[in-house]
């Protein structure tokens, strides 16, 4: 699957979330989707989604997170 695939699915999971769930929401797709968005910088991802580019830091921080949870035993495939 392809980086603007991915984009694609993280935008209609977080339009399908509670208003209040939103940024929740982008981290669970972040961290689902980190592999794929590995060569994708926070500034890139903000732009491709249409956010503002503060969310440029959660998108490194879930990122960064992603490894160690799924190191864990975190199935990302059940997010």
């Amino acid at each position: 699957m392809k980086s603007t695939d991915v984009i694609e699915r993280i935008k209609e999971a977080i339009d399908g979330a509670p208003r209040n769930a939103y940024v929740a929401e982008l981290h669970l797709q972040v961290i689902k989707y980190s592999e794929i968005l590995e060569g994708v910088t926070g500034k890139e991802f903000c732009e491709k989604m249409g956010i503002g580019p503060s969310f440029g830091t959660e998108f490194a921080k879930m990122r960064k997170i992603a490894g160690r949870l799924k190191n864990a035993g975190l199935d990302v495939d059940r997010i």
